[in-house]
Formats: C-alpha cells, structure tokens, sequence
C-alpha cells in the first residue's frame, strides 16, 4: 500500500469527486484521495449510506463532503457538482465508480433489468463525466472509471455487465481523445476479484467457490480494495501525467485466462 506516511501531501490542495463512494472500492478510493491531502466530495444513492461514509473519513481527519445523487439524474448531478466546486473549488480528481450486476442467465433477463445495469454502469459513467466538463480545474484533470473485465472477455450470465462496461472502456477512450488537448487525461481502471466485496461476496458465497477463484488467478489471490485504491491515486497524480486512454487491469493477470491449468490436467504451482 501506497502509505500515508510517506505520501501524506500528494495530492494537497487538490479536489476530488467521487461517485459511487459509500461503501467498497469507491469509498476505498475517497479514502485514498483524502489521505494524500486532497478534499473529497462523495456521492451515492442513498442519503444515509452516503452522510454514513463520509462520516466516517471525516471521523478519521480527514477533510471529505457527502450528498445523496443518483448518477442516472444528469441534473441531480450537476447539482452535485456544483455543490463541490462551491466548497471546495475547481475539480482536478473525478472517480466515476457506480455500478449495479447480478447473475442471471440473458432469457431470464427482463428488458428493464438489462436498462438498469446499463444506466447505472455506462449512463452514468457518461453522465459524471459529461457533467463534470464545465467544474474542472482549467489547469487540467484527471477523470477515471472503474471498468471490468467483462467488457473485453465475454461470460455467461452477465450479458447486461459485458455490455455495459465494453461501452464505459469505449467511453473512456473516446473522451481521451476529444479532451486530451485541453490536458484532460481519461482512463479507467479493470479490478479483478477483490475480495471483501459485495460482488465477490455473491460471485463467491462459499469456501469452496472462493478456492476455486483463486486457483483460476496467475497471482493465486484475490486483490485488496488498497490496491485499486492506489491504482487511482497513481492516476490522479502528476507521475501519471502522460496516461491517458488507458484501461489498467488489477486483477493478478486475471485478463489473461485460466491458470489453473486444468483444461491441460495439468494442477499448475
């Protein structure tokens, strides 16, 4: 982990908005933000999940603001936005991380449970960044999305996720190129299974689905929420200052297939 004690000022007197932030990665990745000295205006869905997080980082020093916003409600969140450069000023950091998944096979899919996925992950990730455009720092930004891996490999039952994130990926790449000349960076990041999740929790509800998850993984281990959190804070700095365009995949190699070596009958190391 990026310590706090040794990068206690990397981001100070930066702004940072973070969409999604009331529980798991996102809030990880506030947390981050925050601890290397910039101010955090979070937002989520719900008002007493989002007043709870922010709660919480400000119960720990540091120096975060919480307001309830659906990134589906473009005008909610311009509200939002406009809200933080109220208190804070112009925006530098932008993390969109909203997502919404389950696990059904695609016949036992309604259209609306396809639509709300795909609101939620690439509408709204369109709507934050779209949003965000006029309350960014004229000096330059750096706008991230936390992606999946399904958005380039195909998988069974998760046809709305595939969907969704292959057009966040698309989003990213497009928007770096349009807003790259005004020094706007875009990128997005691809966890892998990251454990103490509320995903990997359904994905894997047992000791046994757990082992087999990470027996499939090249590392032999699921992820922290630190290490996407640090993931982010290497972007929004200036040591990623000419990245832009890029999905980074933290997923232990997840990307590159099953290592486990059983189609081969092989049990690998």
């Amino acid at each position: 982990m990026l310590s706090q004690t040794f990068l206690p000022d990397l981001l100070k007197g930066k702004t940072a908005f973070v969409a999604g932030a009331s529980s798991g990665i996102n809030l990880q990745c506030a947390r981050r933000y925050a601890e290397a000295g910039a101010r955090v205006f979070i937002i989520s869905r719900s008002e007493d999940k989002i007043a709870a997080a922010a709660q919480q980082l400000r119960g720990d020093g540091l120096d975060v603001t919480g307001m309830a916003c659906d990134v589906r409600d473009a005008a909610r969140l311009k509200e939002a936005l406009s809200a933080c450069r109220d208190a804070y000023g112009p925006i530098d950091i932008v993390l969109s991380g909203a997502a919404g998944n389950f696990i059904a096979p695609a016949l036992g899919m309604s259209a609306n449970a396809f639509k709300t996925v795909v609101d939620i992950d690439l509408l709204g990730t369109f709507n934050v960044f779209h949003g965000c455009y006029e309350y960014l720092n004229e000096g330059g930004a750096s706008l991230v999305a936390i992606t999946a891996g399904q958005a380039v490999r195909p998988m069974m039952y998760q046809i709305h996720a595939c969907a969704a994130k292959a057009g966040v990926n698309q989003v990213i790449k497009c928007l770096a190129m349009e807003w790259g000349p005004k020094n706007i960076r875009v990128n997005g990041i691809s966890p892998g299974p990251i454990g103490d999740t509320e995903g990997m929790i359904r994905l894997a509800p047992n000791e046994q689905a757990v082992e087999a998850s990470k027996k499939r993984i090249p590392l032999r281990d699921w992820g922290t929420k630190d290490d996407i959190g640090d993931a982010c804070l290497w972007l929004a700095s200036d040591a990623a200052r000419y990245v832009s365009g890029a999905i980074i995949n933290v997923d232990g190699g997840s990307e590159l297939g099953d290592a486990s070596g059983d189609a081969f009958g092989m049990k690998g190391d």
